[in-house]
């Protein structure tokens, strides 16, 4: 019997090298690991991909550790995981804050941060704690491994530096110096897509980037130059609403998301003092 998912291939790696070897020489499939998002493509019949890869399985892709200083989050690591790390709540706080607003538990045991980032939401919630924490992205291919800093990684919107042969096998962060702070604003105090999601650190020089106000998440870089330079938090306020170019859609407008990232800013600078 047909359904509308029989004309779909699913192909089953054993290994990372397997993946990456059908990555080349098989279409290229799409990746997939805990499909919290290509579900919903699948039901709403939005879905053009017809190969996929099945990595969920492969072990190696998941972990989190401490390599000389640095955190290491495996691309297969769930938000569950993230929420429950010791590494991550001592050195990357507002990153398990940022997980703890990710869907319902079920989407927290499925998701991972590798499917986060491929994704490429500009709503996505763990993107701007990336972004402001100056993390990489470990692409992997058959004949290289290559580090992208975030802030490089999207090339506009869902679209990135990740070539079809590569994958996403780790997410790497250096030592964060100074406060971190993380806040999302949505329909619903729980299980809603972010109107404006921000995370900042407060260092001599701040780092503020937010996710729903533009085709990728953005460093405010203006904004972070008007704090470091002594501007007052109006003035940095009126900086960012500038430099910030949300849209009008279904779940907000965009004068309403300038707004509300102006007061965020506002409370990340008095929370963070």
């Amino acid at each position: 019997m047909r359904t509308a998912i029989s004309p779909l291939v699913l192909l089953q790696p054993r290994s990372v090298r397997e993946a990456l070897r059908m990555l080349r020489e098989e279409g290229p499939p799409t990746p997939l690991a805990g499909c919290t998002d290509l579900y919903v493509g699948f039901n709403a019949g939005a879905l053009a991909d017809r190969r996929f890869l099945n990595v969920r399985g492969l072990g190696a892709l998941g972990g989190i550790e401490v390599r000389g200083g640095v955190l290491r989050i495996g691309a297969l690591t769930t938000y569950r995981e993230i929420i429950r790390s010791a590494h991550v709540r001592r050195r990357l706080p507002m990153l398990a804050e940022a997980a703890r607003e990710i869907g319902a538990v079920q989407i927290q045991n499925r998701g991972t941060i590798g499917g986060n980032i491929a994704n490429g939401s500009p709503a996505g919630d763990t993107l701007p704690v990336l972004a402001a924490a100056e993390a990489l992205v470990e692409l992997r291919s058959l004949d290289w491994t290559r580090k992208v800093p975030f802030a490089d990684f999207y090339t506009g919107y869902r679209a990135s530096v990740r070539r079809t042969d590569e994958l996403i096998t780790a997410i790497e962060v250096p030592r964060v110096e100074g406060a971190q702070w993380f806040r999302k604003v949505g329909t619903r105090a729980a299980q809603s897509i972010s109107k404006v999601v921000m995370a900042g650190v407060r260092a001599d020089r701040p780092r503020i980037a937010l996710g729903s106000v533009a085709p990728t998440v953005v460093r405010a870089r203006r904004t972070e130059d008007a704090l470091a330079s002594g501007a007052t938090l109006a003035e940095a306020q009126e900086v960012l609403r500038q430099e910030i170019s949300p849209i009008d859609d279904t779940r907000s407008t965009a004068d309403y998301r300038r707004e509300v990232a102006a007061r965020l800013l506002a409370q990340f600078w008095l929370d963070t003092r």
